[in-house]
């Protein structure tokens, strides 16, 4: 089944169509002036499961996943810290490493950083340049909007309304309001590279542009990022490529809707947000996963506690069905193949329903349970096992699970002596402290047994 994924440059969905069996993406990861919030990890989640997705579906994945760590905000914050820039971005990245590793997030195939691609940046300036679509001013280096016509594609946005109050950089040095820089002649005490136009640094946009093409080359096939990055970041990285080129730049693009709080987007500029690190360490990290994929990505959610909360008891019905199921057939096992799950991902990549598909198996495996049915446990397990798998969940293996069952089967036999020297009192006790513990003791006509709730 053909994977499509909705594409913002020509809204609508889009079969993803490598032209070999590699899919090439570039995911626009953080700027790290400041530590991870959870409204960064919604992004990471969904690439993440994205990932896993396609490579089930046969594919070899080459995702270049960048870090920006030269920035006006990187400049600033180290500035206000009273600590080296360097430094700065060096312990946030080092923090966001650290969550996603807690999150079971596969690192990507690249990381690289915007100042190891200095080279290239410079490059892909001077091509810009000698094409006519920028121009040189006091140092800094502008991008000349009016010359490149199909400016606004991405975001379908028009010079008119660009003009009359869209986000717009401010400089005495530009031709024209709209023109946004990219290159920024160096102010005293900031950190700078040399250039053909003087001591400096990139800007913002420039840097994503640089790494994906020197990573993926002309028209790779996914470009991924934040809603937030549509209109400017990702409109201007199409304008810089094309504009230097001539070539395409990513044949479609994927935009993951934000992670809210209390009504508004996160921001690390604003101080409104949830640091990762805080959520990791109140709740088991598939949590988080299991709040992030009930919710398509292209709608906004809200975090709250009362959904991290249902989002912890969905999880725990799954580990407490996967518990009871590996006590009756041992180690897990994964399906080959999961049709219904692959029709659900294949379109748009709809993890809502992926994760009602996840919870019909739960339900079928305990019916299959109580009943005893060893067959259709096996079967609802072994799917089970492949959608977390594919999904990215990392379910806790029952370590020393057979002395787990060993002591189960002290408390049936203590219990049945217990009634046979006639403590009814006692035998009664024991059952309603194991029920408190989240167990079902059963009398039965093969004798007594214990099972989860």
């Amino acid at each position: 089944m053909q994977v499509e994924l909705y594409d913002t440059l020509s809204r609508q969905k889009k079969p993803l169509e490598p032209q070999d069996n590699t899919v090439r993406i570039y995911h626009c990861g953080m700027t790290v002036q400041s530590r991870p919030h959870v409204g960064h990890l919604r992004g990471y989640i969904v690439m993440d499961a994205l990932r896993r997705f396609l490579r089930f579906k046969g594919y070899e994945i080459k995702l270049v996943q960048n870090i920006t760590d030269i920035d006006d905000k990187v400049i600033e914050k180290s500035a206000a810290e009273g600590i080296d820039w360097r430094m700065l971005a060096e312990r946030n990245t080092d923090e966001l490493l650290r969550v996603t590793d807690a999150l079971n997030i596969e690192r990507p195939t690249v990381m690289p950083r915007a100042t190891q691609h200095i080279e290239e940046i410079i490059d892909l300036v001077s091509k810009i340049i000698e094409k006519g679509h920028a121009y040189e001013s006091k140092g800094d280096v502008y991008f000349d909007v009016r010359s490149y016509s199909k400016y606004g594609k991405l975001s379908g946005k028009n010079i008119d309304e660009l003009e009359s109050g869209a986000r717009i950089e401010p400089s005495e040095n530009k031709r024209d309001p709209l023109d946004f820089a990219l290159w920024k002649a160096a102010k005293q005490g900031e950190p700078y590279w040399y250039s053909p136009w003087g001591k400096g640094r990139p800007g913002w946009h420039i840097e994503c542009s640089a790494m994906s093409a020197h990573y993926l080359g002309s028209e790779f096939d996914l470009h991924a990022g934040g809603e937030d990055l549509v209109f400017p970041h990702h409109e201007n990285e199409i304008a810089q490529y094309e504009a230097a080129t001539g070539n395409g730049f990513a044949k479609a693009w994927m935009h993951v809707e934000m992670l809210n709080l209390r009504g508004e987007k996160m921001s690390k500029s604003t101080g409104h947000l949830v640091v990762a690190s805080d959520v990791i360490e109140a709740y088991d990290p598939n949590v988080l996963r299991m709040f992030t994929l009930r919710v398509h990505y292209r709608a906004q959610t809200e975090y709250t506690i009362e959904g991290m909360d249902e989002a912890r008891s969905a999880w725990e019905r799954i580990t407490t069905f996967l518990a009871a199921a590996q006590q009756v057939l041992g180690e897990p096992a994964l399906a080959t193949e999961y049709p219904k799950l692959d029709a659900v991902l294949s379109d748009d990549f709809n993890t809502p329903k992926a994760m009602g598909l996840v919870f019909d198996l739960v339900h079928q495996g305990n019916e299959a349970l109580a009943s005893g049915d060893k067959d259709k446990l096996a079967e609802a397990t072994v799917k089970l096992n492949l959608a977390l798998q594919i999904l990215g969940f990392k379910p806790r293996r029952e370590e020393g699970v057979q002395d787990v069952k060993t002591l189960l089967d002290l408390l049936v036999r203590f219990r049945s002596e217990l009634r046979a020297a006639k403590a009814f009192e006692w035998a009664d006790k024991l059952r309603e402290m194991i029920q408190e513990a989240g167990l079902i003791m059963e009398d039965t006509k093969e004798g007594t047994r214990i099972r989860f709730r």
